[in-house]
């Protein structure tokens, strides 16, 4: 299975450029304002079974880099990634593994290895397809997604960069255990991860 980065723009770039972006600050009642296509989006702030889920996934993934001993990479949460200048496009996906310095207030994409995104019922299906391609135009190499879009289960899926975008390497559903590809390999249980 092949997940295209093909993306046509069907409207003219927004006027706000990655770099004003970054100047304005995010808001503070923990809304997510991200740039699309020079537009700005705003998301609503992540609920306590998304947050819970990204605090677990971000324990298993620093505790692997630590086993891998690859101190020379840094996992974070929330911070805002500048994707593409051309395109104008900046997001704050849930996790990322970094090589880059974590003392910038943003990261740029060349730097990022791996992007997590939390999927909930609040994000729609192009939302989840826009950032999916967004990732694959900025090579990041690979893109794991959280499914919590079904009641209390959990579903998990790997993603690695090809020539024509994302293919999948692993997919595990609620309940199952799967050691997830990266820049170092990963135990996951989406058992475990789940926000119960």
């Amino acid at each position: 299975m092949t997940k295209s980065a093909e993306v046509s723009l069907t409207h003219p770039l927004g006027p706000i450029a990655v770099d004003d972006w970054l100047v304005g600050g995010q808001p503070t009642d923990g809304t997510r304002l991200e740039l699309i296509w020079g537009y700005p989006v705003v998301s609503p702030p992540p609920g306590g079974a998304h947050r819970c889920v990204a605090d677990k996934l971000l324990v298993a993934m620093r505790s692997a880099l630590r086993a891998a001993d690859r101190d020379d990479l840094t996992v974070l949460r929330a911070v805002p990634t500048r994707i593409s200048a051309p395109l104008r496009i900046a997001v704050i996906p849930d996790v990322i593994v970094t090589s880059g310095s974590p003392r910038h207030v943003s990261c740029g994409a060349e730097d990022v290895l791996l992007a997590v995104d939390v999927w909930s019922r609040d994000n729609p299906r192009a939302e989840r397809d826009t950032r999916m391609a967004a990732f694959a135009a900025a090579r990041v190499p690979h893109l794991w997604i959280i499914d919590l879009t079904v009641g209390e289960r959990v579903g998990f899926e790997a993603l690695g960069l090809g020539e024509s975008g994302y293919r999948r390497k692993v997919y595990a559903a609620d309940g199952e255990t799967v050691t997830a590809p990266g820049p170092v390999p990963v135990p996951i249980d989406t058992g475990q991860l789940a926000p119960r």
